[in-house]
């Protein structure tokens, strides 16, 4: 029997009214003094009242955060995060209640048991931005066709680490049978390894949203006979050994002073050691351990270890076999952030076998 899957959503905000109204005759400081103060705002009237008042309340911030290092901008996105999370927007019958809002597919299909509800500004931004990428398609330069992210499930927004990934899969000349791809996500590297002859992917990922949209995406077609699925952690239910385990981890370690985590972006001092020891038992003997990484966490000072070169070091498993390093491309010029850092970063693609 299938288990149920219970997918991510944004959660109900649950706080008793009143609540400070915010539409076209409002005061904007004095509006950003309540929600300083920690009270909750409904937007009322038209969808971009709200927009307007996001926009104040980051120019408010600007002030006071210089945004120069990677460690105030954490800091900078922390304050916003709280403080815009008290601005809120009505669901009335899974549609915005204001006046020339979006639709949004998402607010039936993530709660058909509740039609009347409150979400923050941010939330709906959220659901409406990932309804048009769901809806529209996302082009990635290694794939055939479109992506469709589902609601919840991480997707790059930038493509070093993938055309490399391509680059190693045009020069490989070993077994195809079988791989395993950990943290499968939106499925894109599993989808390139099928580009590329693999006759069964075998893919995990601990987030229920990854698992539902890309069974969606895949359907009945050939696809759903080449990427078998399966909701757990790390490896979680194959315990076969494969010719080739490829892993995305995420690139950032966790810290004290970072807040509002997001797994596919940062990991906890557990993951690589486990990892490890769980891809030492199921590669096979002359199979090929593959990890996209970055140099992210040395270039922005958040930590000096290197989980991999620990690992090859100190861990007794894996050698290296080859590793290829890709400088990343400029930030946009669109951006307001100082990144400086992105002139040191790298991509990395790292080779292991079995020692």
């Amino acid at each position: 029997m299938t288990k149920a899957i219970h997918l991510n959503k944004p959660e109900p905000f649950a706080f008793e009214r009143p609540y400070a109204n915010f539409n076209e005759g409002s005061d904007v400081l004095l509006t950003i003094q309540l929600l300083e103060a920690g009270k909750p705002i409904l937007i009322d009237g038209l969808y971009s009242n709200g927009l307007k008042l996001l926009k104040a309340l980051k120019t408010h911030l600007q002030k006071r955060f210089t945004r120069k290092s990677f460690q105030d901008e954490c800091e900078y996105r922390a304050a916003y995060h709280k403080l815009s999370n008290l601005v809120l927007i009505e669901i009335a019958g899974n549609k915005l209640a204001l006046k020339k809002a979006p639709f949004i597919g998402w607010l039936e299909e993530l709660y058909p048991e509740k039609s009347d509800f409150l979400l923050t500004f941010p939330q709906v931004q959220g659901l409406n931005s990932s309804w048009e990428w769901y809806k529209n398609g996302i082009s990635i330069p290694v794939l055939r066709n479109k992506l469709h992210p589902y609601y919840g499930t991480y997707f790059p927004t930038r493509f070093d680490h993938l055309v490399q990934f391509d680059q190693w899969l045009k020069r490989y000349t070993g077994p195809k049978k079988t791989a395993i791809d950990i943290g499968v996500g939106s499925g894109i590297l599993a989808l390139q390894m099928v580009q590329y002859g693999f006759q069964k992917v075998f893919g995990t990922d601990s987030n229920p949203n990854a698992i539902v949209g890309l069974k969606a995406f895949m359907g009945d077609t050939k696809l759903s006979r080449k990427i078998e699925l399966d909701l757990g952690h790390l490896f979680g239910k194959w315990e076969k050994q494969s010719e080739l385990i490829v892993f995305n981890p995420p690139w950032l370690p966790s810290t004290n002073e970072v807040r509002n985590l997001d797994t596919g972006i940062y990991y906890n001092e557990k993951l690589f050691p486990e990892f490890f020891a769980e891809a030492k038992k199921r590669l096979l003997p002359d199979g090929k351990l593959l990890l996209l990484f970055s140099n992210l966490a040395q270039i922005t000072e958040l930590t000096k270890e290197h989980p991999i070169e620990k690992e090859l070091a100190e861990g007794g498993r894996f050698q290296l076999a080859r590793c290829f390093n890709k400088s990343v491309k400029p930030a946009s010029k669109k951006t307001n952030r100082d990144q400086n850092w992105r002139a040191e970063e790298v991509v990395e693609l790292w080779e292991l076998t079995h020692l």
